[in-house]
């Protein structure tokens, strides 16, 4: 598994080796910004579990740490959409020519199973009144995150017509849930509100998501990875379409501060109004579905969040700090 430090792999990581005693999991992450190896400190001494550092834009490692695994989920990204539109280049190395090297990679070690684990955003945007996202939608990327993620997306695609690669691509709406790096929305809210600092929101905030708890869309990769058919794109989405800034009462309502310290900010460039996923295919072909209602999941991550300050604080480093002020400081 590539990213398996990152917030979507280590649940997944996690999940793997409480539900599939058979199975051994390589953890291969360069441990950026986002990736924190606190986050899998109970699964560190597991003898199924082996961690190894490196970039997957490195051939010679990326072949090493493959040989002799059967199965790739491939989730490690460049994923924050505002530090794209700062600098697009790092999204390109790691989202296109990462994926690209893992692909040969898969080539030549012989994987069976290479799950290529993808984002709703490569969409675009939807109107108020459109259809949710199936897998025949066109790829209409709006920002340079999803522009990478459409060009890993199509040549995991390319490597499957090519060379038979046994490729599956999963699209997956916005994710929230333990273990997520204070940046993201959900996170970063969670953390200002408990320091009674302002909550940024873009634009009216009325921008409308998607909102799928970590848990749920880890168990659909897990099925894809076992059940999925190869060449095939599947859909997962957590069924709760809500915008913004009721994300932000809501949380606020949780933990008891009060929505003054909600502070409207310039949106970003190319923001996209709406995201909303049909999981009709992965639910009709492998009998998946999300099990946490969104008032459910929200309340265990505000609960986690919580009762586990002192993560919170080990990843806030002085690096995060200045990103924060560049992107936030002058709206």
């Amino acid at each position: 598994m590539t990213g398996g430090a990152g917030f979507i792999g280590g649940n997944l990581i996690r999940l793997i080796l409480q539900e599939r005693p058979d199975y051994e999991v390589v953890n291969f992450d360069l441990l950026t910004y986002a990736g924190n190896l606190a986050s899998l400190q109970d699964v560190a001494d597991n003898p199924r579990y082996r961690f190894v550092k490196g970039d997957v834009a490195d051939p010679t490692a990326v072949e090493a740490a493959m040989i002799g695994c059967w199965g790739v989920l491939h989730l490690a990204a460049e994923s924050h959409v505002d530090r794209s539109i700062l600098d697009a280049a790092p999204f390109l190395r790691a989202n296109v020519l990462g994926t690209q090297v893992m692909l040969d990679s898969a080539r030549k070690t012989g994987v069976e199973r290479f799950v290529q684990v993808s984002t709703d955003e490569v969409y675009g945007s939807l109107t108020p009144d459109e259809h949710p996202f199936t897998e025949q939608n066109h790829l209409k990327p709006n920002s340079p995150y999803s522009a990478s993620k459409a060009g890993a997306d199509l040549l995991a695609r390319a490597y499957h017509k090519t060379y038979s690669l046994p490729v599956v691509t999963t699209r997956c709406s916005n994710n929230y849930g333990p273990f997520q790096f204070p940046e993201k929305l959900i996170p970063l809210l969670i953390s200002n509100a408990l320091q009674d600092r302002p909550i940024p929101v873009y634009g009216d905030g009325m921008q409308v998501r998607d909102w799928i708890y970590v848990e749920d869309h880890c168990r659909g990769l897990i099925d894809v990875l076992e059940q999925g058919k190869a060449g095939e794109t599947y859909n997962l989405g957590g069924n709760c379409e809500m915008p913004n800034i009721e994300i932000v009462k809501t949380l606020l309502m949780l933990l008891g501060k009060p929505e003054s310290l909600i502070t409207f900010v310039k949106d970003r460039p190319g923001h996209d109004r709406r995201y909303a996923m049909d999981s009709s295919k992965i639910g009709r072909e492998l009998g998946w579905a999300p099990k946490f209602k969104f008032e459910d999941g929200i309340k265990k991550t505000v609960e986690w969040y919580l009762t586990n300050r002192k993560w919170v604080d080990s990843v806030t480093s002085g690096a995060y700090r200045d990103y924060y002020q560049l992107q936030y400081g002058a709206r």
